[in-house]
């Protein structure tokens, strides 16, 4: 009786020996590199700039210049298109320049195709024509009055004023981009985009997905391998409206929604853990007092109590679990950068958790 207790003994011993080798093999594997897919809908997730976000956090030395500079026809792109957006607003509601000198810089905006910005050369700089024409026009009186009410409008970017404050520095020859500046722009690129970098010993490969709806149902399937994904949702974009579809009345919270539950309950990513991101956490304080969060979820009842606003909209992505993932909730800033550290934290657990289940699963040690 004792020999066999001593043989099965040693067998567990054996068994936990094989297990913790396993386990060892697999987390230094996972340690090399790490999947993790980066997903949100439109400005709720600020697209591939999250993921540059991550980046100038985790990487050591932070961009380089020529990647910096990679950059630059991107917020050309940005601040046109921003200026364009004021210009449009103004000619469709009859506003005018108070100036004369800025209906001209108004209509010469309106002329530039913001698409020839793709095309510049990381040492090519923005037209100083285009550059002047914007300057002024966004220090006309009447101009600036339409950006603070206009600008802050439940389907606008997020980052105008930032933009047009920096516009001399940005329209200057020698403009290098600052790592603010493209955590303020948005790429517009569609279909897929990669980054890597490394926190400590684990190597990140992130890949963030266009946010166009046309292409959600194309990398589903593609992904299954992916140790988690990161879904970041804009808690202030609950009054938002879909820009893409201006005939819809959806929010872009409603749409963060629907894309999340498509997620989370996706047969691709049982064994896969959600590290949701819910952003823009000043933002949201600013607007609840002003915005009821009830007029868009009529099921509130918390009124303007930030804390109970952000449980409830915390409660609502929950829901959508039906599949019962491992979700890790975390709130920050819009530009905020110390909750990230606590996202790749859960990140790390992921890869052990799952380096546990495949070897459990390992017939040979059963």
């Amino acid at each position: 009786m004792g020999a066999c207790t001593s043989k099965s003994g040693k067998q567990r011993i054996a068994h936990s020996a094989k297990i913790d080798l396993l386990l060892d093999e697999d987390y230094r594997h996972s340690k090399r590199e790490c999947k993790v897919l980066l997903l949100g809908a439109f400005a709720s997730s600020k697209g591939s700039l999250e993921c540059l976000y991550m980046k100038i956090v985790h990487q050591q030395g932070g961009f380089t210049r020529d990647e910096l500079l990679e950059y630059r026809p991107i917020i050309y792109r940005n601040v046109v298109e921003l200026a364009q957006s004021v210009a449009i607003y103004m000619r469709k509601t009859g506003i005018e320049c108070k100036e004369l000198s800025n209906k001209l810089f108004m209509e010469k905006i309106l002329s530039y195709n913001s698409r020839l910005c793709d095309g510049l050369e990381t040492n090519v700089y923005f037209p100083p024509d285009v550059a002047k024409a914007i300057s002024h026009f966004v220090t006309d009186t009447v101009v600036s009055k339409v950006i603070e009410d206009h600008m802050n409008g439940p389907s606008t970017f997020d980052s105008p004023i930032y933009f047009f404050d920096n516009i001399i520095r940005i329209g200057a020859p020698g403009y290098v981009p600052t790592e603010t500046d493209i955590l303020r722009a948005r790429s517009g690129n569609g279909g897929i985009t990669e980054t890597r970098f490394n926190i400590g010993q684990l190597s990140i490969h992130m890949i963030v997905i266009s946010n166009q709806r046309s292409e959600r149902k194309k990398w589903l399937h593609c992904f299954e391998s992916v140790t988690a994904i990161i879904f970041c949702a804009g808690l202030s974009d609950y009054d938002r409206i879909v820009v893409e579809d201006p005939n819809e009345s959806r929010t872009l919270m409603q749409e963060s929604l629907h894309l999340f539950e498509s997620v989370v309950n996706s047969r691709w990513f049982m064994r896969t853990s959600i590290i949701l991101f819910l952003t823009k956490i000043d933002l949201f304080k600013a607007k609840i007092g002003e915005v009821p969060l009830a007029r868009y979820f009529e099921e509130y009842t918390g009124g303007a109590d930030v804390n109970k606003a952000a449980k409830y909209i915390l409660w609502k992505f929950i829901q959508c679990n039906r599949a019962r993932l491992s979700i890790y909730p975390h709130l920050n800033q819009a530009q905020d950068t110390t909750n990230v550290r606590l996202m790749f934290a859960a990140v790390k657990e992921t890869i052990l958790q799952n380096a546990l289940k495949n070897s459990l699963k390992d017939p040979d040690i059963l």
